[in-house]
């Protein structure tokens, strides 16, 4: 269904890295949400009511939150889809993240409430009459809450939804929870041993799950997480394209919600060429980034002998000491200054988030190994720190 409307409503529907279409797909697929959930929502207050059931009616009132969580979405969707102003150059795209927070909120606070009424009816047990409209309905939400997952997670993926995700995942819950409340249902019926409370119970314990869940996924990149391995090979894939391009480091990835991403990084150039040709080049891989990554670039260029053998050798030595003191250790911008006295080693080393510290015991590590093997040679080490 979704793939029909968005067929009939949304211009270019497969450029999912356009910030128009993909807001548009957040809005058609929060709308169609919100309408099912208040067709689930009916269904199963009405089979609770004719049964008795607190499992029946904690469902359904966990349905009435996804209508709440629907709208949430669809608010952060428009909002988020905004143009930068004066006092949001970068735009408003972490709005979206705001609210798949807001979403989870309310999944934990349903789950909460939840548990307290099935502990109650645990303790203070009620009769529940179970009947054949009340299974069709259970069943019918079990298959309607598949298609909700599914749907959401395959365009939470291809819109790269944090939100959608966590409206996935909810939903999958709610397909767990509902299957529990068919099987709770079912033994009262068959049975007559009334687990209704226990029942309704498994449901919040599900549902508040679902919801730390989503908190989790939402709030990570409001805090800034680290990008995704795929998006660092596709920037180092298009920069490594390009001619002249030695290597590229200090990838730095600023997150202003979906599809509006900066990038800055460092790329390593011959110092022997004409500077305005580099310039060039540096300015054509910054549009081929916007173009297939839809994001801005800002990109220093650091200049590097490549074809003097007595440097490639010291950097290929070197390369391979600082490796030996730990194979998480890379280097970079490596230059020589020659000197009658002593003779200078200058670089970059980067330390992964894994070794504590600030860096000096592998600086002194450094020195001390290039000194065994060169007397004479000092280390100028500049410390950079991994943050991809």
């Amino acid at each position: 269904m979704i793939t029909l409307l968005s067929g009939m409503f949304i211009n270019d529907a497969r450029e999912y890295g356009n910030p128009e279409v993909r807001r548009a797909y957040g809005i058609l697929c929060s709308i169609v949400g919100i309408c099912l959930n208040v067709l689930l929502f009916a269904g199963k207050f009405l089979a609770g009511m004719l049964s008795g059931s607190v499992a029946i009616m904690a469902d359904a009132f966990n349905n009435l939150s996804d209508v709440g969580s629907s709208l949430i979405t669809l608010v952060g969707f428009q909002f988020a889809g905004r143009k930068p102003d004066r006092e949001h150059p970068f735009g408003h795209g972490r709005i979206e993240y705001v609210a798949g927070f807001l979403v989870s909120m309310i999944i934990i606070l349903m789950g909460a409430e939840l548990v307290r009424s099935s502990l109650e009816k645990i303790m203070h047990p009620g009769r529940v009459d179970a009947r054949g409209i009340t299974f069709v309905i259970l069943v019918a939400s079990i298959l309607v809450k598949v298609y909700i997952f599914f749907y959401n997670y395959l365009f939470g993926k291809k819109l790269d939804s944090a939100v959608m995700r966590a409206t996935a995942m909810d939903s999958l819950g709610d397909v767990l929870s509902t299957s529990v409340v068919l099987i709770s249902v079912g033994i009262v019926q068959f049975t007559g041993k009334n687990v209704d409370g226990y029942g309704g119970l498994v449901v919040a314990v599900f549902i508040l799950i679902a919801g730390i869940q989503a908190a989790r996924d939402t709030m990570s990149p409001l805090l800034g997480r680290k990008p995704e391995p795929e998006f660092i090979q596709r920037i180092h894939d298009i920069v490594m394209g390009h001619e002249n391009v030695v290597g590229i480091h200090n990838v730095i990835v600023h997150d202003y919600g979906p599809g509006r991403v900066m990038i800055s990084l460092h790329i390593e150039m011959p110092g022997e060429e004409d500077i305005y040709h580099l310039h060039d080049i540096v300015e054509e891989i910054e549009g081929d980034l916007d173009d297939h990554l839809h994001c801005e670039s800002v990109i220093h260029m650091d200049p590097v002998d490549i074809h003097d053998e007595n440097v490639n050798a010291l950097r290929s030595e070197v390369e391979l000491l600082v490796s030996q003191i730990d194979p998480g250790l890379s280097m970079h911008d490596f230059r020589v200054v020659w000197g009658d006295l002593h003779t200078n080693l200058i670089f970059d080393v980067v330390i992964p988030h894994e070794i504590p510290g600030n860096g000096e015991y592998v600086v002194r590590k450094i020195q001390e190994e290039v000194s065994r093997v060169h007397p004479g040679y000092q280390c100028v080490i500049k410390v950079d720190r991994d943050y991809v």
